[in-house]
């Protein structure tokens, strides 16, 4: 479950928690003399998984469900109020603030708790998103129970906590430099496929149109094709961007 961080990609910072909420272990659920208690956040838009995700985690002892909400603007409102250990992150929220820009803004706080991502999505567009705005692991949705229990465990002691099939596509990119979309070029091919002409992704981004039709340039000598159409249709095929 647990894989070390891809060369290149900055582990995330230790950071030890002062004077914040729950730090002492009774507050936090324990008695006296027994093991704090990991506090948890979870974030989805589905009422039936957050059911779904407090059942299976409250059957940990050491596991504590602080709250649950349906918004990541709430998540990034309770994060640093509830003195919680560890955000559980849906990346797609309905329209509104996406998981990955509430990951960002959860983890610039000072004493920030980790967040671990938990979605359907494995894309590299949705992963590189993820760890680029903080985040500490990287899970799917049909994982089992135990798995999620030792993420939850890793991600509150500042590890990394990857899914094996996004470690793999990490690993991939690592091996294939030359041939892998970067960053900024997954983003600008998930807009294009998403429907955005080049001067909405220009203002999207704040690139020039001039640098977007060069990354666009980049991306189809890459995967080898000559089209927009052509390059969303490798790119998906491949996992690298979903429709």
């Amino acid at each position: 479950m647990t894989a070390p961080d891809p060369a290149g990609l900055p582990a995330p910072p230790v950071r030890t928690r002062t004077g914040a909420p729950g730090d002492d272990p009774q507050e936090r659920g324990g008695g006296r003399g027994s093991a704090p208690r990991i506090r948890l956040l979870l974030a989805d838009d589905h009422p039936v998984v957050r059911a779904g995700l407090r059942a299976v985690l409250e059957t940990e002892e050491d596991f504590e469900i602080v709250a649950d909400v349906p918004t990541a603007e709430e998540a990034v409102g309770l994060a640093g109020r509830l003195g919680v250990d560890v955000v559980l992150m849906d990346l797609q929220f309905g329209g509104r603030m996406l998981g990955s820009r509430a990951t960002a803004e959860i983890t610039a706080a000072p004493d920030a708790p980790r967040v671990l991502v938990l979605t359907t999505y494995d894309t590299d567009a949705d992963i590189l998103a993820a760890i680029e705005a903080g985040a500490t692991g990287y899970l799917l949705k049909d994982a089992p129970p135990e798995e999620l229990a030792a993420a939850v465990r890793t991600a509150a002691a500042g590890k990394s906590a990857l899914a094996p099939t996004v470690a793999l596509r990490l690993m991939d990119r690592m091996r294939t430099p030359a041939t892998t979309l970067s960053r900024r070029e997954t983003e600008v091919l998930q807009l294009v496929a998403d429907g955005l002409s080049n001067a909405a992704i220009s203002k999207r981004l704040f690139l020039s149109q001039a640098t977007v039709k060069s990354h666009l340039v980049h991306i189809y000598s890459k995967l080898g094709v000559d089209s927009r159409t052509s390059a969303v249709a490798a790119a998906t095929a491949q996992g690298l961007i979903r429709r």
